[in-house]
């Protein structure tokens, strides 16, 4: 029998695992429960769905921990980023797309591969023993028939937090007699976002109607689930404080307001959601007020009074394990080795973290199946530092999800340590020099 695996998820995650085991020439058997079984989220049943088009967040690969991370999938062969690059849309220097154009394009080349079959059907427990290799990909939004049996089989608790999303608003109802078209430091193309000001007064009357608005009220065994830190409620940062929001998604600092010749009290920036630049999504506006309230509220922002929303905010409950005590650094359960795991359910938080664990999962798999061995990515590399924090580098008594960044880095040795902006820059050109040696070495060894 020619090797093969299951992968049970169609999310970015089992979707760049069910390409890289293929591409190694290892047959995938990809289950993805939509449309039969739907989620909170999600509203098509294509793989790889993304809910915001700025999910990929900077492409700058030598400053930003995001954009190196970015880097080193294009040069890992990573789908994900084949067809984000393929259904790039304008957002200054960030990796945003087109949200159908870009799962319609993972869909299609994994339907397509001749060594990738996918099957529509909820995997309710644990794989069965006779599937063999498998990797478990099914995201923050797992089955809560595969979570209880995951919790069952492993001991463990399984740990959860809320992720909320953001409105999107029709360009046709914003009034550019108040809006502007500019970018933070007129960076990109120095016109990416749509701008709202508001003013000394408007703004504390938005921050009141925010604090005072009606909340979605949480089920009882909700009630204690922490929120993740780098996307929280527009509503809770408000509550942290009257500036926490001029100080975060409305600070106004690197806009000018043309007409006013000054920079804004505050303002609400929009980025473009879709290709054709009908849909605009309000950035950093994740939330969890009532539909009713969102409307009335978002209204009073100045640009906005007649707007029209395509998608209203709302939350997502998210689950992931603790990994740094359940998992072998091939991402392998301790406990039952054939299983592995991949995506936000180990506990990297963000799209482009989801993917390149999918992508080290999917590698190492089929590694296995083929009967070779390679090292893991070095630490040094962001794909090595992500694998090292969640399999062992994070402590399990606090694991949290977590993004990647440079502090996740090993850093320079103490006579040869840089500071400032430059310490990115030279940790960026070392994490790539050794991803290329990693890599070059894995093509030696496979041949």
């Amino acid at each position: 029998m020619p090797p093969f695996i299951h992968i049970v998820g169609g999310g970015l995650a089992g979707s760049e695992a069910a390409w890289a085991a293929a591409s190694r020439g290892v047959s995938v058997v990809l289950h993805e429960m939509r449309p039969v079984r739907g989620t909170d989220a999600h509203q098509t049943d294509r793989l790889a769905e993304l809910v915001c088009s700025n999910s990929l967040r900077s492409d700058d690969a030598q400053n930003n921990a995001v954009g190196l991370l970015h880097e080193e999938l294009r040069r890992a062969g990573s789908l994900v980023l084949r067809a984000a690059d393929a259904n790039r849309l304008p957002a200054g220097g960030a990796l945003a797309v087109d949200r159908e154009g870009f799962s319609a394009a993972v869909t299609a080349a994994l339907e397509d591969h001749p060594l990738v079959t996918i099957r529509r059907e909820e995997i309710a427990g644990l794989p069965p023993g006779e599937w063999g290799s498998t990797i478990i990909a099914t995201g923050p939004l797992t089955s809560p028939a595969l979570a209880e049996a995951v919790r069952a089989f492993t001991g463990e608790e399984s740990l959860s937090f809320f992720d909320a999303i953001a409105p999107i608003v029709h360009r046709e109802s914003i009034d550019f007699e108040t809006c502007w078209f500019q970018s933070r430091y007129d960076k990109g193309d120095g016109a990416d976002y749509i701008n709202c000001p508001l003013n000394q007064e408007q703004y504390r009357a938005f921050i009141a109607a925010l604090l005072a608005g009606e909340k979605t009220e949480f089920k009882e065994w909700e009630k204690s689930t922490p929120y993740f830190e780098g996307c929280l409620p527009i509503e809770v940062m408000a509550a942290r404080g009257e500036e926490t929001l001029r100080f975060g998604p409305m600070k106004p600092v690197g806009l000018q307001d043309p007409r006013q010749q000054a920079r804004p009290y505050a303002v609400v920036q929009l980025r473009q959601d879709n290709a054709l630049g009908t849909l605009w999504n309000m950035v950093g506006f994740q939330t969890k007020l009532k539909y009713a309230e969102q409307t009335r509220i978002f209204r009073l922002i100045p640009g906005l009074e007649n707007a029209s929303f395509a998608r209203l905010g709302g939350l997502h409950r998210n689950t992931f394990i603790n990994s740094p005590r359940l998992l072998d650094p091939s991402l392998r359960l301790k406990v039952r080795p054939q299983i592995r795991f991949a995506g936000q359910v180990t506990g990297v938080e963000g799209y482009v973290e989801s993917a390149a664990i999918g992508l080290l999962a999917g590698r190492f798999a089929a590694e296995e199946a083929l009967g070779e061995t390679s090292p893991p990515p070095p630490a040094t590399t962001a794909l090595g530092a992500l694998l090292n924090h969640i399999t062992g580098g994070a402590d399990e008594k606090t694991f949290q999800p977590m993004n990647v960044n440079f502090g996740l880095f090993p850093d320079f040795p103490r006579e040869a340590r840089i500071k400032g902006r430059d310490r990115k820059t030279a940790m960026s050109a070392r994490a790539l020099a050794d991803l290329d040696g990693w890599l070059n070495a894995a093509r030696v060894a496979a041949e």
